[in-house]
This record gives C-alpha cells, sequence and structure tokens, in this order.
C-alpha cells in the first residue's frame, strides 16, 4: 500500500493533499456531544491534546480501538505530525524559542535559556531557591520576544504551598511591568494529593489555548508522589503514574510549543557524604528520562549566592555558574553584587 504522504514532499504541498484540518474536536466527523463529553473527560479537550493521545487512553473512555485510531489520525493530520527528514526537522526546529531566567550566566549556560517543547527540572535541597526561579519565570514568560520572553501567559500548579503572589509584584515592578497585568496571566492551581495534580494537568489544554500558555509549571513534581507511595511494594506504580504525568507534560509542551519546568526534591545519599552526589533527584529513572535539562542548585556560603549546575542535557555540556536571588529576583551574582554596593 501506498503512503498517502511522501518523504521528503515540503510541508506545503503535503498540506494540499491533505484532507480537511480540524480545529475543534466537536468537527471531528461522527464525534457527537457525548464523546466530546468523555474526549474531554481524559483530558482531550483540543485538537492537540487528542493527536498526542494514545489508543488506550481513548478505549478507557469508552472508544473502540479501530474509532480512536481514526480519531487521532484525523487529529494529527490537523497539526501537520508526519514523517519528516533531518533537513525537514532542522526547519521545524527553528520554531523552538527559549525563556530568559533572569540571569544572562544562567541563560547561557543553558544555551539562550528555558527551551520550549521540553522539559526543564530544577533540583535542590529545601530552600536552595527553586520556587523563586519559578516565580521569576512566570513573570518573564510575560516579557515580549526582544526582552527574552515568550509573550504568554503562565500555568501555575503549586503542591507545597509556596506561591507567593508578593514576590510577583516585586519582579514584576523590577522589570517595569504592570502588577495587575501580570498577575492575571499566571493562572494558579494548588493540587492536594498526587490524583489531583494529574487531574490539573489532563484538564489543563483547553486553558493552555484559550490562554495562550507558554509556560507551564509544577512546583514540586514529586512532593506528593513521595508523601503518598510509601515503601518499596508501591514503588512501581508511583513511577508508572510518575511517567504517565511527565509523558502528558511532555506531549503539551510539544503540541502547544511552550516551556515545561518541574521542581524536584532531593534524597541523601549517605555512601556519597562528602562528594557532588552526596544528594539525588527522586523519582529515579523515570523522571530522569523524561526530563531534558537537569539542574541542580545548591546554597554557598555567600548571602543568597547559588551555584547551578547543569547535570545532563541531550546537547550541552555540563557546566555551573554562580546566581543572587534577591529582592529583585534573579540576577547574576556580580551584577547583583555591583547594585548593593
Amino acid at each position: 500500500m501506498e503512503p498517502s504522504l511522501e518523504l521528503g514532499m515540503p510541508q506545503k504541498e503535503r498540506a494540499r493533499e491533505g484532507e480537511r484540518r480540524y480545529s475543534d474536536i466537536s468537527e471531528l466527523p461522527g464525534v457527537g456531544p457525548a464523546t466530546v463529553e468523555r474526549l474531554r473527560e481524559i483530558g482531550c479537550s483540543t485538537i492537540e491534546a487528542l493527536a498526542t493521545a494514545t489508543v488506550a487512553e481513548l478505549e478507557a473512555a469508552g472508544i473502540g480501538e479501530k474509532r480512536a485510531l481514526e480519531l487521532i489520525d484525523l487529529a494529527r493530520k490537523s497539526i501537520e505530525i508526519s514523517w519528516v527528514t533531518a533537513k525537514e526537522l532542522a526547519s521545524l526546529k527553528s520554531n523552538v524559542r527559549h525563556l530568559t531566567t533572569g540571569s544572562k550566566a544562567l541563560d547561557s549556560l543553558l544555551g539562550g535559556g528555558i527551551e520550549t517543547q521540553a522539559i526543564t527540572e530544577f533540583f535542590g535541597e529545601f530552600g536552595s531557591g527553586k520556587s523563586q526561579i519559578c516565580h521569576q519565570l512566570a513573570v518573564n514568560v510575560q516579557l515580549p520576544y526582544e526582552r527574552g520572553g515568550l509573550e504568554g501567559a503562565a500555568l501555575y500548579i503549586d503542591t507545597e504551598n509556596t506561591f507567593r503572589i508578593e514576590r510577583i509584584e516585586q519582579m514584576a515592578k523590577h522589570l517595569g511591568l504592570d502588577f495587575d497585568s501580570v498577575a492575571e496571566k499566571i493562572i494558579y492551581a494548588e493540587a492536594y494529593n498526587s490524583d489531583h495534580q494529574i487531574l490539573l494537568l489532563e484538564k489543563a489544554d483547553r486553558i493552555i489555548k484559550e490562554h495562550n500558555v507558554k509556560l507551564v509549571i509544577i512546583d514540586s513534581l514529586t512532593a506528593h508522589f513521595r508523601s503518598e507511595y510509601i515503601g518499596r511494594e508501591m514503588l512501581a506504580e508511583r513511577q508508572q503514574k510518575l511517567n504517565k504525568h511527565m509523558h502528558r507534560l511532555l506531549r503539551l509542551s510539544r503540541a502547544f510549543n511552550l516551556a515545561a519546568v518541574v521542581t524536584n526534591q532531593v534524597m541523601a545519599r549517605p555512601d556519597e557524604f562528602f562528594s557532588f552526589n552526596a544528594v539525588s533527584p527522586v523519582g529515579g529513572h523515570i523522571v530522569g528520562h523524561t526530563s531534558h535539562m537537569r539542574i541542580f542548585i545548591r546554597k554557598t556560603a555567600g548571602k543568597n549566592v547559588r551555584i547551578v549546575r547543569l547535570v545532563s542535557s541531550p546537547h550541552l555540556p555540563e557546566g555551573e555558574v554562580l546566581i543572587k536571588i534577591t529582592e529583585n529576583g534573579i540576577e547574576d551574582a556580580e551584577e547583583a553584587e555591583v547594585k548593593s554596593r
């Protein structure tokens, strides 16, 4: 059987050869109100979410395997998911943008800032500044492109009650932004347990589309899972849920070209007490393999100064820089010192 789309065919020609493109799940042929409601219940409220869903997820909503394959195929054609050459991939990757952290040194370490279409993980001990970075990013994402922003809103899932609107106000004021306007574009939800956290993300696609969300933050990713799934006998179930949760986040980041940022707790490693690896992030290989950038933050002897180390990346070398957390937000350590004099 001949493929409907030739490998190497230009994207514009593919669009002409393809059938109708759908912008909403209610437009799909044979999809009535009952099916739309079932799809929304499993987090497929948009064409983008349906295109990146699995057959098993649709079967859980009472849709047969054959019908599920048809719906997913129609959704994927609508958002141009297809085989491409490496040359075309390079062109598609030009859509990837970078969000500034507020620190030039850290942006440089990360190849320009926090990358869209990928998950960036910050891990470190309590009080190391993970949530401070999240606050800063929630403000920075609203900046224009020329200032390192993404000209969009932020979706903030808080699992440890660490979000403070006062910090948002301080950071917005420092950047010369109107606080009310900034606060309006941070869409916040507190997750009360791991199931609630999973549900919030599953229902996020419509909010992302309607509010032009360009940054999704989960602070912290593992807190609820760590406290609820205790003991080795519950480890497998915990890891399976974390895996599905992380992949849902990754699919959203790719479907909507947004930046995804998670924070993670650490656990002590007594056998490595005097080395850099004295602590390790929670979540094991599941979180490690799904996070594209893993960044370790640790305190120093200097006041409010942090060492930020890029631990792993698919295309960047390891390295570390110094940043400072001030009343203004995240800054380069050297610049912050000059301002304080």
